[in-house]
């Protein structure tokens, strides 16, 4: 359904995308992560036609982005990152006006309307106006949009930031309905947990380039050597917390309330060192608890950076 190859885009000195080749079959949720700067708002617009890519192509339901705009354009739902303000339309009339905009008779529009709230739960705010919804409820007037013409692909962006953990519920299960009705879904997002439960497969970017692809399961089991360790003390936690700081493989640690949690690179030999190494420092350890790799813990192994997405 999306057919990336060798896609590359400059700009200026900067080298936002690097020969980045990427398949996504038809049906299927795929999570595209990675820092800021990464490349992943850069492919999706290019993808969205609108941008151009300097090399490489890109062909979404066998149409290519950049010989045929129009029609690609026909087949995608786009939502970009931000949502934009529509003073004095309400949620309904908005619909309507894109409905208009995709050449959908007008007499198809009410049931059309009434349909696309109803699936993001919008029903009962139907005639109030767009700038009076909470930011949640945009988000989900934004999918609805998407789905305005009924496109087999969907190209969402940062579809929950910046929501509360109620209104990244509502997108998220929104999402996982635009799934069972066979959509091809590309979304970015930097809340990793919630990209694993609904993503098929995920991708991490970093500095242009796809550096991990596949199904979840794979990508998480593949990274056996990170793994989270929470490490409970009953006292001198602050000197063990900035001991750890500058320990060989520590990418992340944080105090927690009896201890510290910290992200580890390193086979079980090493794991055993680092326990060893926090015994001969004679810190009152009462448990060394190492639990299984996450989808977090791949993306700041195979980044090496602990920055937020």
């Amino acid at each position: 359904m999306i057919e990336i190859k060798n896609l590359c885009k400059r700009f200026g000195s900067t080298e936002a995308l690097k020969s980045l080749t990427l398949t996504i079959p038809a049906g299927q949720v795929y999570g595209l992560i990675g820092p800021n700067g990464a490349g992943k708002t850069t492919t999706m617009s290019i993808l969205a036609t609108l941008l151009s890519a300097d090399s490489g192509t890109a062909v979404v339901n066998g149409v290519d982005v950049a010989k045929e705009p129009r029609k690609v354009r026909r087949v995608i739902g786009y939502m970009p990152d931000f949502f934009g303000v529509y003073d004095g339309l309400t949620a309904r009339e908005y619909l309507s006006f894109f409905a208009s905009a995709y050449r959908i008779p007008e007499e198809k529009h009410e049931r059309l309307v009434n349909d696309l709230l109803e699936l993001v739960n919008l029903k009962d705010k139907a005639d109030t106006f767009v700038d009076n919804l909470s930011r949640g409820m945009k988000q989900r007037l934004a999918l609805a949009r998407c789905l305005v013409h009924n496109p087999q692909v969907l190209i969402l962006d940062e579809p929950a930031s910046g929501l509360d953990p109620r209104a990244r519920a509502e997108v998220k299960e929104v999402i996982r309905q635009l799934k069972y009705m066979g959509k091809t879904i590309l979304i970015s997002s930097h809340i990793l947990p919630e990209l694993a439960e609904i993503c098929d497969q995920v991708g991490i970017l970093e500095n242009g380039r796809l550096v991990v692809s596949g199904p979840v399961s794979d990508i998480t089991s593949g990274s056996q050597e990170t793994r989270i360790i929470n490490v409970e003390v009953y006292e001198n936690q602050k000197e063990m917390l900035e001991y750890l700081h500058k320990y060989p493989g520590v990418l992340q640690a944080d105090k927690i309330e009896k201890g510290v949690r910290l992200i580890f690179k390193g086979k079980r030999e090493e794991q055993q060192r680092l326990l060893k190494s926090l015994i001969e420092k004679n810190y009152p350890i009462l448990q060394f608890a190492v639990q299984p790799g996450s989808l977090e813990d791949t993306f700041l192994a195979v980044t090496g950076e602990g920055e937020t997405i």
